[in-house]
């Protein structure tokens, strides 16, 4: 990869990158804010990666998953996930018909680009395993047939901190399954104000215009996977992770609280997402900037507490902080 000039792959990145301007444009006439959360949904977009966003209700998550698929011109589903959910309201199932004597195939909402699996942690794992297969092998199977799912396929997950009664806890395994994890935020105050002016009437818009096709997406994807990766960024990206499993190497203090760190999945993820991130900044080449802005994202849903870190309210943000600090930045 090293014979790849990044130059060229720059302007070959800002000739075929138009349509993130546009899509950003575009989702702005409805979303007000949420630059970051925009941001991380098209990195996912880019790596093929999921994408688990967490924030009370209200903060327009549902909206900026339908907004974006509005501007994409991509199939979307929202599946309210409640515990009464069976597999096959997600998948699909088989039919039977009377006229023919034979069963035929129902697909279910899952075979869309954009699925937005709202409150996931309300779920039987019976639900979450089968959302996990399809997210991890891209088809579903139906009776004895498989199916491919469509591409582009995220998958858009959301969490409510606040309200745990009658939830289940995603398993760690399938946490690891989202490229990143998104904490989304109140609006600023003035953010607040233009939501308040724009939305605050029956007739607000709330759809968007298809500016780019998903086919455009998929092409823009080979270019992120040129976008080229110094040794000493990958250096830099390996070091981080390895101090999520031995804190304790960094910081005698770190050592106690964690009781597993990121699994090589969090490594390819991050370079991944770093990649798609110079993309989206219109670069051929990865800078430990891109590293620093996504580790948290990529890094919060895989490190995990020990119970003295619970007992000391210590977040795995402030690890991941700390890691960030003392770690030298190539």
């Amino acid at each position: 990869m090293h014979n790849v000039d990044t130059n060229k792959l720059a302007e070959e990145i800002n000739r075929q990158g138009t349509w993130v301007n546009a899509v950003k444009s575009e989702m702005g006439k409805v979303v007000v804010g949420q630059d970051q959360l925009v941001d991380r949904l098209l990195i996912g977009l880019l790596t093929n990666g999921h994408v688990l966003l967490e924030g009370v209700p209200g903060l327009a998550k549902t909206l900026t998953v339908n907004s974006l698929a509005g501007a994409l011109a991509a199939a979307f589903q929202r599946i309210q996930f409640t515990p009464d959910l069976l597999p096959a309201d997600l998948l699909g199932t088989l039919i039977f018909n009377p006229q023919t004597n034979e069963f035929s195939p129902k697909l279910g909402p899952v075979f869309s680009n954009l699925i937005l699996a709202d409150e996931i942690n309300r779920a039987p794992a019976k639900v979450q395993s089968a959302l996990l297969e399809a997210m991890q092998e891209r088809q579903v199977t139906i009776g004895d047939t498989t199916y491919k799912l469509p591409d582009p396929f995220l998958v858009l997950a959301t969490q409510n901190p606040i309200d745990q009664e009658g939830t289940y806890q995603l398993p760690e395994a399938q946490l690891d399954r989202f490229l990143v994890k998104v904490l989304v935020d109140y609006p600023t105050v003035d953010e607040e104000r233009a939501i308040l002016d724009r939305m605050a009437t029956s007739s607000a818009k709330t759809t968007t215009t298809a500016v780019v096709d998903p086919k455009t997406v998929i092409e823009s994807r080979k270019l992120v996977n040129y976008v080229y990766v110094d040794d000493g960024v990958k250096d830099y990206i390996v070091s981080l992770i390895h101090a999520t499993r031995q804190p304790g190497e960094i910081d005698p203090g770190l050592g106690p609280l964690v009781r597993a760190g990121a699994s090589p999945r969090g490594t390819i993820n991050l370079t991944l997402a770093a990649k798609a991130a110079a993309f989206l900044h219109g670069r051929g080449y990865v800078v430990p900037q891109d590293v620093k802005d996504l580790a948290h994202d990529v890094l919060r849903h895989r490190i995990l507490l020990s119970y003295e870190a619970e007992a000391e309210e210590i977040t795995s943000e402030e690890i991941i902080g700390a890691i960030l600090d003392r770690i030298p930045v190539p």
